[in-house]
């Protein structure tokens, strides 16, 4: 019987590599916990900055947050106050689940940094968003589907494109999938550098599930 993989983990420290960046005997579950929260909070309060992942390392009385996204304009904003406001918004949060003491938190330093993605047509996270956004406008999920077909395959790193949409798709009474090919996926490749992501459309008729797998060719 075979069973599903995460593209990502399945190619780790061959043609990927982790978003948490740490190793700890003593505090593994309130890091592991953490850095959930981390993500959670600020995938949440960064819906519209196309965020393609967020990179933790910690350090001893550091934690470095890399966020890359393809609007980093939107984040940093004038004089880099955005980002000012974010670091002390997430040691509130931090507080606020309590995971963290106040006098824990005050040795430690957020520091926030933010990378920009060059091409967002080529990031599966980045085009599921944009693909979710597009279906909780209310437009039809096979034009959706066409149209980012079209605007990722375009791209010449782009090897091949894989795109499922699946839940009650326009308000149907019965819950279904589709999907669109386009190119090579070698999935069973461990030297395929395969991008995947996901993301959630929140309609008013349910949740509609996306899956975006890009493929940008071999790693040898």
């Amino acid at each position: 019987m075979a069973h599903k993989v995460h593209p990502k983990s399945y190619r780790l420290k061959r043609s990927a590599d982790w978003d948490s960046r740490w190793m700890s005997k003593k505090n593994l579950r309130n890091y592991l916990q953490e850095d959930f929260v981390i993500r959670e909070f600020l995938n949440n309060r960064l819906k519209e900055a196309a965020v393609k992942s967020v990179e933790i390392e910690r350090f001893p009385v550091k934690v470095n947050i890399i966020i890359n996204t393809a609007r980093p304009g939107l984040i940093i904003g004038r004089g880099g106050q955005g980002v000012q406001e974010l670091e002390k918004a997430l040691k509130k949060e931090i507080l606020r689940q309590k995971l963290s003491t106040v006098k824990n938190l005050s040795r430690r330093e957020f520091k926030i940094e933010i990378k920009e993605v060059k091409n967002p047509w080529t990031e599966a996270s980045i085009v599921a968003q944009w693909m979710a956004q597009q279906i909780e406008k209310r437009l039809p999920h096979r034009r959706v589907l066409k149209q980012t077909l079209d605007k990722v395959i375009t791209n010449k790193d782009v090897k091949g494109v894989r795109l499922e949409v699946s839940g009650r798709l326009g308000g149907s009474e019965f819950s279904r999938s589709e999907k669109l090919l386009k190119g090579r996926l070698p999935r069973q490749t461990l030297r395929s550098i395969i991008d995947y992501g996901t993301a959630q459309a929140y309609c008013t008729y349910g949740v509609i599930g996306i899956k975006v797998w890009i493929y940008k060719g071999e790693r040898f």
